[in-house]
């Protein structure tokens, strides 16, 4: 067997400097939200959960480059249709979601006061 059989696939594969590149910035990622919840530097608590929230979306981004070698080359891509596919179910399941959890006090059943209440009718 040849080889250099497999050369046509070497371009998807990251080196080991992108691997601790990558890693390293998994690690400063990580901490940075960790930092904002337990050191608590910031008065506002919607200011740190965005942060925290867009922290994730960056190493999302980070994972997908260094670590599953996703790029606009690869696939002729494939693999970002596939990705992009993937984002928009995960939007429609995660809207979806919330909408029916903000929607659900409607057909909770009513709270103690309200049993009181009925009970008391004449």
């Amino acid at each position: 067997m040849n080889e250099h059989a497999h050369d046509d696939h070497a371009g998807g594969h990251g080196s080991l400097r992108s691997y601790i590149i990558g890693f390293l910035l998994s690690v400063v990622l990580t901490v940075i939200p960790f930092w904002l919840v337990l050191g608590r530097p910031l008065e506002s608590a919607e200011v740190a959960i965005f942060i925290i929230f867009a922290l994730g979306a960056v190493q999302m981004v980070v994972h997908l480059h260094y670590f599953l070698h996703v790029s606009l080359k690869v696939d002729e891509g494939w693999q970002v249709m596939a990705l992009l596919f993937t984002v928009l179910l995960l939007a429609i399941v995660l809207a979806g979601s919330l909408w029916v959890m903000f929607h659900l006090h409607e057909n909770m059943m009513p709270a103690h006061e309200q049993i009181e209440r009925i009970r008391n009718l004449p």
